[in-house]
């Protein structure tokens, strides 16, 4: 939640930091790809996703140009799991054929998501499966499709074996190293304080590859994911990580392992708070490159935040303003089950009110939802502009994590969405 010590950082030199081409003021009024946001939020009603999908593909071209620029043989996919909208993988699938520079392949997770992304329009060869504790009922779908399968447990190896021995195979590699927004790249991926349920440690690759040999199994993908929204602040603990995954890699290529492809998981960030420093890419491209370029295989990247965060934004309308027991409390026609991202990992967000996006915030107020829970507050001690019954207000950045986990909890419904692939 934003506390104090969060709000009295909205100055009147950051309460707008989150402005940029696709998201901007004119006037003092919030517009989406150049639309008038409360115009659209009339219009369709609320809440509303909105969705500014050039943001996607500058994301994804600067992604593949920092590549490019550090000497990388590369690929960029899509991480599923952050945003599967059909009229957003249109657009994303329209980025470049198959096997173009300009093309996004997809991470999947689970069996659904293969099957999404082969009715999307991405072929066996553009998908990418790493998942976790794996049955043999995901396996009856996963083997009935030629797709590209990297496990994480040395079980999971035998298990795979034992159905279809003889197969390509990746490894999910732990190299006890992580970075991320909020500690979660140390603490849910990297195993440096204790193990977690991903991948294979540097003590057990050689009873990996064993168990890979009795079933025939070929090792030519090693795959490892150590962070969740990193910027610039942590590049240096995501180069350990990176570093200490590149000796994994070397120690499976000295076991015999044919490596083509190292998949460097996702796990960009974007800025989400006053004063985060973005990601600098050719930094980032450059620790790539320091350590993997010399191996000669192709780099890959699965991001969801950095892809899609930025292209959505939630509109809702302010349905209360009052006092209780001197508490000012803003309430919304939208609750927890349409911004879940917030509720499930305290990700922050701007709340924006459309008709004054650069005002001056000159009070503090709690804003809650619609949704007949006690923590069904998006803020607390949040500092706002006037705000009155029947403005609009606007949620950035929930362009990943946020329609894709609506839920319809109460049976309120998941709201509509808007999809603009120009800005006027």
């Amino acid at each position: 939640m934003y506390r104090q010590e969060t709000a009295i950082q909205h100055t009147a030199d950051t309460r707008t930091w989150w402005a940029r081409p696709g998201l901007d003021i004119r006037e003092g009024r919030l517009h989406v790809a150049g639309r008038d946001a409360e115009s659209l939020a009339r219009e369709y009603g609320t809440p509303l996703y909105a969705y500014d999908l050039r943001r996607i593909e500058e994301q994804a071209r600067a992604l593949q140009g920092a590549m490019a620029g550090a000497g990388l043989r590369h690929l960029v996919r899509l991480a599923l799991k952050a945003q599967r909208e059909p009229e957003v993988l249109r657009f994303v699938r329209a980025l470049g054929s198959p096997g173009t520079p300009g093309s996004v392949g997809m991470d999947v997770c689970s069996p659904g998501e293969v099957l999404h992304a082969s009715a999307h329009g991405w072929g066996p060869g553009e998908i990418s499966y790493t998942g976790t504790n794996v049955s043999d009922r995901d396996l009856d779908v996963l083997l009935a499709h030629p797709i590209h399968i990297n496990v994480d447990l040395i079980t999971q190896i035998e298990r795979v074996g034992r159905r279809d021995p003889g197969r390509r195979l990746g490894l999910r590699l732990n190299p006890r190293a992580g970075a991320g927004w909020g500690g979660i790249g140390e603490t849910f991926y990297s195993g440096a304080e204790k193990p977690t349920k991903f991948g294979i440690f540097q003590e057990d690759l050689r009873r990996a590859v064993e168990a890979a040999r009795e079933h025939g199994l070929t090792i030519d993908v090693a795959h490892f994911h150590v962070g969740d929204g990193y910027l610039m602040d942590g590049l240096s603990a995501f180069e350990v990580a990176v570093e200490r995954a590149t000796v994994m890699v070397r120690r499976l290529m000295d076991l015999g392992c044919p490596i083509e492809e190292v998949n460097t998981g996702g796990g960009l960030g974007v800025p989400q708070v006053p004063g985060d420093q973005p990601l600098n890419l050719d930094a980032w491209a450059a620790v790539l490159a320091r350590h993997l370029g010399p191996l000669d295989v192709l780099v890959a990247t699965e991001p969801g935040d950095f892809l899609v965060k930025e292209s959505g934004v939630l509109l809702a309308e302010v349905v209360t303003v009052e006092e209780r027991a001197g508490r000012m409390f803003v309430g919304l026609d939208a609750g927890f089950n349409v911004a879940p991202e917030h509720f499930i990992y305290d990700a922050p967000f701007e709340i924006v009110v459309c008709r004054s996006a650069d005002g001056p915030r000159t009070q503090t107020v709690t804003v809650s939802g619609n949704i007949n829970e006690g923590n069904d507050l998006f803020a607390e001690d949040y500092p706002m502009p006037e705000v009155r019954e029947g403005d609009i207000v606007a949620m950035p950045g929930v362009g990943s994590y946020g329609q894709v986990l609506a839920m319809t909890h109460c049976l309120r419904p998941i709201p509509e969405a808007v999809f603009f692939e120009d800005r006027e």
